[in-house]
């Protein structure tokens, strides 16, 4: 009764705006198309949409459609794709999502070894789930999500992969260089650089600052890790990155890494599957291979 283009359909009116539309996307005639839902709505005897003049509205029963429709579909899409790899002789493709903007640089060191252990399988990385790859992860979008903050949700699965501490990166030759560490009251004179990050997920402000009622004397944001120690190292603000990552940039720039607080700020990183997927040799290699000692150290 319910076919996968009734639910194409309806993620597209929703998408274009209209049947006519809609139809020029799916490749049918407009004519087909409304017969094919009018036919539909009869079987289940219920309206999907309401006109209102030249546009549709959904109903009760359109909106639940299209909610099964943009769950439904990623996942058909995805299954076609993996057949087809599977009939050229390829074993899949592992879409990785990134929450950790530091993490990409680790995520170079893994994925080498990754590629010649496992030579069928294609590695796609996708950095634009700025903390949003749980929806990603749900709708198919990504396979593994790379994240220091893991939200537990049923159907997903979160595997801890690394230890590190997060610390305040300064300039060798600030006054800050030779503390045995940082208190949140220092920081009210400082430039604060970070990612382009909603504040409330920053370790340095949610773990450090806003316990202390402190914030620093302005805050920036910039995208790229280069260019924002190479800001620290020139002496134009202090950064909250990895201590791993300070100490491999510390060759290259005049930097240097400072504990923030007497107890410094101890993180995870971990990479999260669909539960259903966690079986897939491909992906729990990938795991395991994180997971490993002889990983790359951190």
């Amino acid at each position: 009764m319910l076919e996968r283009i009734h639910l194409a359909v309806v993620q597209e009116v929703q998408k274009q705006g209209s049947l006519t539309a809609a139809a020029e996307v799916l490749h049918v005639t407009q004519s087909a198309l409304s017969h094919s839902m009018k036919k539909l709505e009869q079987q289940l005897g219920t309206d999907i949409w309401l006109r209102e003049g030249r546009s549709l509205r959904l109903t009760q029963s359109g909106q639940y459609l299209l909610a099964v429709a943009n769950r439904v579909l990623p996942q058909l899409d995805l299954a076609e794709a993996q057949l087809r790899q599977f009939a050229q002789g390829e074993r899949g493709m592992l879409r990785i999502g990134m929450e950790c903007h530091p993490c990409y640089q680790w995520l170079l060191k893994i994925v080498s070894p990754y590629l010649a252990a496992w030579p069928d399988v294609d590695v796609d990385v996708k950095q634009k789930f700025q903390f949003g790859g749980i929806g990603a992860l749900f709708g198919y979008e990504i396979d593994v999500l790379v994240t220091p903050d893991p939200l537990f949700k049923p159907g997903l699965k979160f595997e801890p992969v690394f230890d590190y501490e997060q610390v305040l990166v300064v300039a060798k030759g600030h006054p800050l260089a030779g503390a045995v560490h940082v208190k949140p009251q220092e920081i009210t004179k400082e430039v604060l650089i970070t990612y382009p990050v909603e504040i409330e997920r920053l370790d340095i402000y949610n773990q450090f600052l806003l316990p202390a009622g402190v914030t620093p004397r302005r805050h920036k944001t910039i995208e790229t890790t280069d260019i924002m120690l190479q800001m620290v190292a020139s002496g134009r603000g202090v950064a909250a990155l990895p201590r791993w990552l300070v100490q491999e940039y510390a060759d290259k720039l005049d930097v240097v890494p400072v504990r923030l607080g007497p107890r410094g700020i101890a993180k995870q990183i971990f990479l999260g599957a669909r539960e259903a997927d966690t079986a897939i040799d491909y992906v729990r290699a990938f795991v395991a291979l994180a997971r490993q000692p002889s990983a790359p150290a951190l």
